[in-house]
């Protein structure tokens, strides 16, 4: 009481409280609360006084009495006593003791409280905690007070400097506050075990550093709730431990792994030191001063406290070079007084009590308080009820929450050893809440220190999966629960899945952790009743954390730029921060903490991130040495001799490298090691065997216990003895021989093994008392040498074996066993083995995806297959997505390929039928998701798609089947259709209720179920589910595919076009739309990619080739086949590189059976018209042009495609002109079914077409003789050619006396006619496209129209009459039963016709038959002109190419503009098809082309024309026209007919007298005027009108006056003055115009007798009206033969045998196969020819 009075006289003379001494003020008060009299009420008075004081800040903390007088503060609340009265009253009281402790130690005074005082404080604070009596509110209060200290200690912790280990534990009192009331009994005392004895330590002192509270401490609010320090300067934290960790093996390798240098916090928001009062009310949650930035990572990667703004002008500058300061602090000594806090603000402590420096608390109160809360969790205390484990368990979790502990050895030493196996203990227990804590603390370890706690770390995953997999009926549903979410929490954690990789999976003596997880997560994320839990979709979310990590590294490297795009393989630590600097903060260590310094790397890698190929070979080598290590521990040699084989042990054996391996190696049966060394031959072994431990500074037993443990002690006596002798030879070399003698040692050592059975063998015990230490000094007496041993060191010796079994392996249970395998552990953890490598996020991605990706997919289609609740089914889409991008990333086709296949079963596109696809598509919202992935996926990733194109293609073509794709894929580009389009979907034939099929699927409705009325229309739901369908597929944009193609790569590409040919149906399931479609598809990508069509040509063209040459009847697919090979031609030919193949490949339309041909030739009619009007100029070579003009033939005119383009071609033959064709070779089926990989009809096609072509024997002798004989028969003649004719040839060659071309005309299509000839004369028109190259192939061309045109197609309508085909009709769908009948026809489309008909098509427009005449006149008007236009020009055109050649001296042909060439190769042919229209039937055409002809044949340009070619006018134009006209060509005409004649033979006279001149000089002279005089005759009788009679005699007079004129009659050497002409010319005239002589001539007197004779001599035996056989008579080479009309006969070189059957030929051509080749006509060989002109046949 009296001091209260002092203390009122005091606080009256001064003016400032500050002035007072603090310890004066609070005297009073304190001594209130010691005292034991006083009551409570009075006690809890002067306590709230106590707070008041404090919470207020009235104690100055910068006073220098101020550390005093907290001390005494601390001292006499922790020892309160008062009267007490009821408990209720005393546990108020209790509560404001608790209160004012709590204050203290949390307001900026309480840095002033000493270590002892700490720990008195929480000592007393667990005393209530623990105390059962006390009420549960105070019991609580008490706990949260705590949680409230430890968060504010363990949060200083960055503030403290670890202390050298001479002073651990000095003046410290232990904790050792116990359960109930029995706390202050000493035997209680929980002693500090040190994780190991401490003799193997190697310590390096570092001087102890006290950092004191800063000069300016503000106030503290205490409204907020916990009131926290806050600190002016924070200081930066000085996380490096200076202290070197234990080691066993050597001084060199520490314990801290990586902690040699600073690192980033694990919480930095926890460490930060300035809190806020108002946060942090449960222990786990951060608290952070708002506004107080999380501590940013200055260069050197530590962390740098940001500091308050508040009180910056306190702060002294803040020494950069943090090593100065740590040398100034290592050199203070504990006892200095002054001491510098790490900002370098140095202190001075000048308060003192009984002469000892108070020193404010630091490391060693925590680490007591460390050790005391881990001592609480140890289940095998039975003094630790439940409440106290689980109440250390809630402390060490906030501790851990509020500290990064890895840096401080020797609070890192608890959590490895007592911590870590307390937990693990706990994880067994069966009460859910101890279970979660536990698991909650292996949490916050593992995520900061894991570093440190490699094999620890690879024990819990062990467990955690053990509870996972437990079959354990027991074990309760949540644990299973709780534990996965453990496994997803730490897969969340940045860059642990990779280490877990890194340092397991790529550890040759740990687990595959990562793996066997992965299989464990995706195993447990199926559901075996089909029914999906909780439990599957965590382990869904594991899996998935792996795919999200990866994919937003992928996502961060796409967007860091190219340049970093293989960082993962060769990222560096250093450079890490700059990528970084997003990383998650929780990280243990962030990446940007790895050292500068080159850190710790396992010995196992070449460099501190190996590459994948590196790990690679480490997982395999890894593989083998598990296969070895099971050998070894069956049969010890038979494991060397393996891994000797496989090259993991040297051969022959390297002692030191086997010894090595048998320690190093966990998996090996110590029993098999035991064996193994101890045996006699292996001696060596074991002496490199015990060289391996590390025996120095180490007591005898303790030796023996490490070298112990490496291998199980064999029983037999000899062989303990080589082991023990081994061993202490060896003991005894490295600790400095400290007995007299080895044998000293050696028997030592036996000692201590029997004292370990002694004292430990239960079998030794029942039968004996164990020994005492006396016992076992005595049995040693003099055996050192006949000296004694060190008493001292025996005695330890005995209490340590005593105490603590040397365990032999194998051979232990229980907690014996659990301890066994502990130290084994630590010791490992100890070894370099231990180090575990911190990588930096995304490194080995690659590698990870690889192994992940099989399990993920799986189980995300297990989930989305299985799940109703769209957040899953959201949830498994973004995982299938994010799998997809990150094997585009890495390039994994395959993975990509699976996702695809996966996805597009879920669309349910493939499974549904064609009929129900709509309804089910469209209601199903799943299938909609899938499809609408699989399309994004494709667009977005399609680069890397190979299988997966065949799936999404199925499913197009479903689509397509069901009618759901947009319209403008279905329609596609025609050239017949007047839009220019045509709808693939072909409409169904309307049933014959004569509805219209307005919508196409009312029929599936109507076909579906016979119970439904056919006239009910579809529902409404499956009518809104067909338009969403429709929608969804719009959304999915199918025809991006195809637009987007050229994006693709080219790999992708072709297996794009793979899958597409390769839908190309079977036989069964036929159905030409389906291909139609894919070929529509095929084609559009392939005009897409133009730009690098070179790459996939081959492929498509084999494709067409295959649906067109094969094709064995017509069918809308071939249809669709040509129309898009042509519109290929069309837009590929303007490129230069490809174009010589696109037209190549258009002879495949050449190779197409004939009737199937003409079944398309419209098609192929209106292409080629569009492909030379955009294309005339893009063709250079005249094989192309071939190609080109056959086509037209063939189509406009029904010629046959010439011999060499049919399949059927003998390989024998030589025929040059398809070999040209390079790729067309070698057509045959098989080799086309190789190439492509899958059966084509073709090969039945070509099989029976070999066996049906007939081949003459002649055909044979041609082909081998070398020679090719051809004839060709005249139109009139047999319509079937023998089979010779089919003599394969390039050009076929031409009779040249016969104005037909003898070509075997079939039907023709009108239209393709007019088309054709309409493309003919576009090309004729234009001077640019006739070129030397086409101009030929040109003329005949127009030739062979000539003839299909002649008498307006006759050819055409003399046979069935041809019907067009009707698109719309034809295009009959096929019904199940096989092919439908065609509408028109009734018949089916069959390949028994023959092929000269035409399949029947379907009436469309009648209208076209009456035009068809009108049509034909104006092809034949259009081809007149033609030829008169190329007549006239030819000369000129001739000349340009002749001088342009000159200038360019090309080394092609020579081009000639002499009038020969431009005779046989222009005006001859031109001529005769001229000719040949005049025999047409019409009287226009006829009239019209004789006109022509005159205007021809007088043309200025043929006087350049010498004897010769005039002679061949005749014979090849003039007397063939004359010898056709006599025929009756048009009966109905009869008038018209006379009058051709007529102008005929007027035309002949007139061309006979203009060019007499130099006719003369022929030598064949005379036969040509007999000739002339033979075809007056004929034309004399032909007529059955005047006009005739009268026009001969009139042109015959004409011509024989003029001869005379010229003297050509007459002849000086005859005795009559006239010559022999003179003589047979009125022979041959007398026939028919008797009185000609006389009339003209009457002058000249003939000798009438003379003239009969020479008649009759020279007649011949048979009457002219029939005629004659030919006589075969060699006659001279000069001659010229008359004009004959060719049968097609094949003679031998010389005789002429006669066919039967066949008309009489009597001139062959007869060819060498060298002149195939010459487009030119060919000069004829000598042959057989009549004798008089007379004998010629008609």
């Amino acid at each position: 009481f009296s001091h209260l009075i002092c203390l009122q006289w005091c606080l009256l003379s001064d003016d400032h409280l500050s002035d007072v001494e603090p310890n004066i003020f609070l005297r009073p008060f304190l001594e209130v609360v010691r005292s034991e009299d006083t009551t409570g009420p009075i006690t809890g008075l002067a306590l709230t006084s106590v707070n008041k004081f404090l919470s207020y800040g009235l104690i100055d903390a910068n006073h220098e009495a101020a550390a005093e007088a907290i001390e005494n503060m601390a001292d006499a609340v922790t020892h309160a006593r008062f009267v007490g009265t009821d408990p209720a009253s005393d546990e108020v009281v209790l509560m404001k003791i608790l209160q004012v402790l709590r204050t203290l130690l949390l307001t900026p005074v309480g840095a002033h409280l000493t270590n002892e005082s700490v720990c008195e404080i929480m000592q007393s604070c667990f005393r209530i905690c623990f105390e059962m009596r006390l009420s549960e509110l105070l019991r609580k209060s008490a706990e949260h007070t705590l949680v409230d200290m430890v968060q504010l200690l363990f949060s200083r912790l960055p503030q403290f400097k670890e202390e050298a280990k001479s002073f651990v534990g000095a003046n410290m009192k232990k904790l050792k506050m116990r359960a109930g009331g029995m706390s202050e009994s000493s035997k209680w005392k929980k002693q500090k075990r040190s994780p190991r004895p401490p003799r193997h330590i190697v310590r390096s002192p570092s001087g102890q550093m006290e950092p004191s509270q800063s000069t300016t401490l503000s106030n503290n609010n205490l409204s907020g709730g916990v009131p926290f320090i806050e600190h002016g300067s924070s200081s930066s934290s000085l996380a490096a431990s200076d202290s070197t960790g234990s080691s066993i093996s050597s001084p060199a390798t520490t314990d801290s792994g990586l902690d040699t240098c600073s690192k980033a916090t694990s919480r930095e928001d926890l460490t930060d030191l300035e809190q806020s009062s108002s946060t942090a009310t449960t222990p786990s949650t951060a608290a952070t001063t708002p506004g107080a930035e999380p501590g940013r990572l200055d260069s050197e990667g530590r962390q740098v406290e940001p500091v308050q703004s508040a009180s910056v002008e306190s702060i002294p500058e803040v020494l950069e070079d943090r090593d100065a300061i740590t040398e100034q602090s290592d050199s203070a000594s504990v006892h200095d007084m002054d001491y510098v806090n790490p900002r370098g603000v140095r202190f001075t402590q000048s308060t003192q009590r009984d002469g000892a420096s108070l020193i404010p608390y630091g490391l060693p109160c925590l680490r007591e308080l460390f050790r005391f809360l881990i001592s609480l969790t140890n289940p095998h205390d039975r003094h630790n009820t439940d409440a106290m484990m689980h109440m250390g368990l809630q402390l060490l979790t906030v501790a851990l929450e509020s500290a990064h502990i890895a840096n401080y050895q020797s609070l890192l030493g608890l959590v490895k050893d007592e911590l870590c196996r307390h937990l693990f203990q706990l994880l067994s227990v069966d009460r859910m809440n101890l279970y979660a804590a536990s698991i909650r603390v292996c949490f916050l370890l593992f995520e900061s220190m894991r570093v440190h706690l490699k094999f620890q770390l690879e024990m819990y995953l062990k467990k955690l999966m053990d509870i996972i997999t437990s079959e354990n009926i027991k074990m309760p549903y949540e644990m299973k629960e709780m534990a996965l979410e453990a496994l997803v929490q730490l897969w969340r954690i940045p860059s642990f899945v990779t280490e877990l990789y890194i340092n397991y999976d790529c550890d040759f003596y740990c687990s595959n952790l990562f793996e066997d997880l992965t299989k464990l997560l995706s195993k447990n994320a199926f559901p075996v009743s089909g029914q999906l839990y909780t439990t599957h979709l965590l382990s869904l979310e594991a899996l998935l954390t792996v795919i999200d990590s990866t994919e937003a590294h992928c996502q961060a490297k796409v967007l860091n730029s190219t340049a970093q795009k293989d960082q993962s393989d060769t990222m560096i630590a250093e450079g890490e921060g700059s990528t970084n600097n997003s990383a998650d903060t929780t990280t243990g260590i962030s990446a940007a903490a790895l050292p500068k310094k080159a850190p710790k790397k396992p010995q196992r890698f070449s460099s501190y991130l190996p590459d994948s190929q590196e790990l690679m070979e480490i997982k395999t080598k890894k593989k083998l040495l598990i296969t070895g290590t099971e050998q070894f521990n069956q049969k010890p040699k038979k494991g060397i001799q393996f891994l000797q084989e496989k090259g993991l042990l040297s051969n022959p054996m390297d002692n030191n490298q086997v010894a090595q391996w048998l320690r190093e190696n966990p998996r090996l049966d110590k029993k098999m090691i035991g064996e193994f060394i101890s045996d006699r031959k292996n001696m060596e072994l074991l002496d490199s065997f015990v060289n391996t431990f590390t025996f120095q500074g180490l007591r005898i037993d303790e030796a023996l216990r490490l070298y112990l443990e490496a291998f199980r002690l064999p029983g037999e006596a000899p062989v303990i003895q080589r082991l023990l002798e081994t061993f202490t030879d060896n003991w005894h070399k490295v600790n400095g021989s400290p007995f007299m003698t080895n044998d000293a040692g050696f028997a030592l050592a036996y000692a201590v093994i029997m004292l370990n059975t002694d004292q430990h063998n239960h079998n030794v015990r029942k039968q004996n008392i164990p020994m005492t230490v006396e016992q076992f000094k005595k049995n040693l007496k003099g055996v050192n040498g006949n000296k004694d041993f060190d008493q001292d060191m025996l005695e330890d010796i005995y209490n340590a074996i005593k105490n603590e079994e040397i365990v032999m392996p194998d051979e232990q249970t229980g907690l014996v066993k659990e301890n066994y395998v502990w130290s084994v552990l630590l010791h490992r953890g100890a070894t370099p083995e231990g180090v575990f490598l911190h990588v930096p996020p995304g490194s080995y991605d690659h590698d990870l995806f690889t192994m992940t990706w099989g399990p993920t997919i799986a189980a995300l289609s297990y989930v989305f297959d299985k799940s109703l609740d769209d957040t899953i089914i959201q949830k498994a889409i973004t995982g299938f997505r994010k799998c997809a991008m990150i094997s585009a990333h890495y390039g994994f086709s395959d993975v990509f390929d699976n996702l695809i296949i996966s996805l597009c079963k879920f669309t349910t596109l493939s499974s549904e039928s064609v009929e129900n696809l709509p309804t089910v598509f469209g209601s199903n919202g799943k299938a909609q998701v899938a499809a609408k992935t699989v399309f994004h996926l494709a667009h977005r990733h399609g680069d890397i798609l190979r299988e997966g194109w065949k799936n999404i293609m199925d499913s197009m073509l479903q689509l397509f089947r069901a009618e759901l794709l947009p319209k403008a894929m279905v329609e596609v580009e025609d050239f017949v259709e007047p839009s220019g389009k045509i709808s693939l979907q072909r409409e169904e034939t309307p049933s014959n209720r004569g509805e219209s099929a307005v919508l196409s699927f009312v029929n599936w409705l109507t076909l579906s179920g016979a119970e439904q009325s056919g006239l009910r229309g579809p529902s409404t739901e499956n009518q809104e589910a067909k338009q969403a369908a429709i929608l969804c597929i719009k959304q999915c944009d199918p025809e991006k595919l195809i637009t987007e193609s050229k994006f693709l790569q080219l790999e992708s590409l072709q297996e794009l076009m793979k899958a597409l040919i390769s839908v190309t149906p079977d036989e069964e399931t036929y159905d030409e739309e389906d291909a139609a479609f894919c070929l529509e598809m095929l084609l559009r990508i392939v005009l897409e990619n133009r730009d690098r069509v070179s790459c996939v040509w081959q492929t498509v063209r084999d494709h067409l080739c295959h649906l067109c040459v094969h094709a064995n009847e017509s069918c809308f697919l071939v249809e669709r086949a040509v129309v898009g090979l042509l519109r290929l031609a069309i837009r590929l030919l303007r490129r230069e590189d490809i174009s010589s193949q696109v037209l190549l490949s258009l002879r495949l339309l050449l190779m197409m059976k004939p009737h199937v041909l003409s079944w398309v030739s419209r098609e192929v009619a209106y292409g080629l018209h569009e492909l030379l009007k955009t294309n005339a100029a893009n063709i250079h070579c005249t094989d192309d042009w071939y190609t080109l003009f056959s086509l037209l033939e063939c189509i406009g005119a029904g010629v046959k495609p010439p011999a060499s383009f049919q399949l059927t071609t003998t390989s024998s033959s030589n025929d040059t002109g398809a070999q040209s064709d390079s790729e067309l070779s070698c057509d045959h089926a098989t080799e086309v079914s190789l190439d492509r990989g899958y059966t084509s009809d073709s090969e039945v096609y070509t099989a029976h077409g070999k066996s049906r072509m007939p081949r003459s024997t002649t055909d044979v002798d041609v082909a081998s003789s070398g020679w090719l004989v051809v004839g060709k028969d005249d139109l009139e003649t047999s319509k079937t050619p023998p089979a010779s004719s089919k003599a394969p040839l390039n050009h076929p060659l031409v009779n040249q006396y016969s104005l037909t071309l003898g070509q075997d005309l079939g039907q023709h299509d009108t239209k393709s006619l007019i088309k054709c000839v309409e493309t003919l004369s576009f090309i004729v028109r234009d001077a640019a496209h006739v070129t030397p190259d086409n101009f030929e192939l040109c003329v005949k061309a127009i030739r062979v129209f000539v003839e299909a045109s002649l008498n307006g197609g006759y050819r055409n309508h003399d046979k069935k009459k041809s019907h067009k085909y009707d698109s719309s009709k034809s295009r009959v769908r096929k019904k199940a039963g096989g092919r439908e009948k065609e509408g028109g026809g009734g018949t089916r489309r069959g390949s028994g016709r023959a092929s000269s008909q035409r399949p029947s098509r379907s009436h469309s427009d009648d209208e076209e038959d009456e035009g068809v005449p009108a049509s034909y006149h104006t092809v034949s008007l259009q081809l007149l002109d033609l030829m008169h236009t190329l007549h006239t020009r030819a000369a000129s055109i001739y000349s340009s190419w002749a001088e342009e050649q000159r200038h360019l001296e090309a080394a092609g042909r020579k081009i000639e503009a002499d009038s020969q060439t431009l005779w046989t190769s222009c005006w001859c042919p031109l001529l005769q098809g001229i000719a040949w229209l005049c025999c047409d039937a019409r009287r226009q055409v006829r009239m019209q082309a004789l006109t022509y002809l005159q205007r021809a044949l007088l043309v200025h340009d043929l006087q350049t024309l010498d004897a010769t070619e005039w002679e061949s006018c005749f014979n090849k134009v003039l007397f063939p026209l004359l010898t056709k006209l006599l025929d009756n060509i048009s009966p109905a005409d009869v008038g018209g007919m006379e009058e051709t004649r007529m102008r005929a033979c007027t035309l002949l006279s007139k061309v006979f007298l203009q060019h007499l001149s130099p006719l003369l000089s022929l030598p064949t002279f005379a036969a040509l005027w007999l000739t002339i005089l033979d075809f007056m005759d004929k034309y004399m009788h032909a007529g059955s009108s005047d006009l005739l009679l009268e026009a001969i005699p009139e042109s015959l007079k004409n011509m024989l006056l003029v001869m005379d004129t010229a003297g050509i009659f007459h002849s000086a050497d005859s005795r009559t003055g006239y010559s022999d002409l003179w003589e047979i010319t009125w022979e041959r005239i007398v026939c028919f115009l008797p009185n000609l002589r006389e009339e003209l001539f009457k002058q000249t007197v003939i000798p009438a007798l003379s003239s009969t004779c020479f008649r009759t001599d020279r007649s011949s035996p048979v009457p002219p009206s029939t005629p004659p056989l030919p006589v075969p008579v060699k006659t001279s080479p000069t001659q010229a033969p008359s004009p004959m009309s060719q049968s097609p006969l094949i003679l031998q070189p010389l005789a002429s045998p006669l066919q039967v059957g066949v008309p009489p030929m009597s001139l062959p051509i007869i060819l060498n196969p060298a002149l195939i080749e010459a487009t030119s006509p060919v000069p004829l060989l000598p042959g057989p020819r009549p004798t008089s002109p007379s004998d010629e046949v008609k």
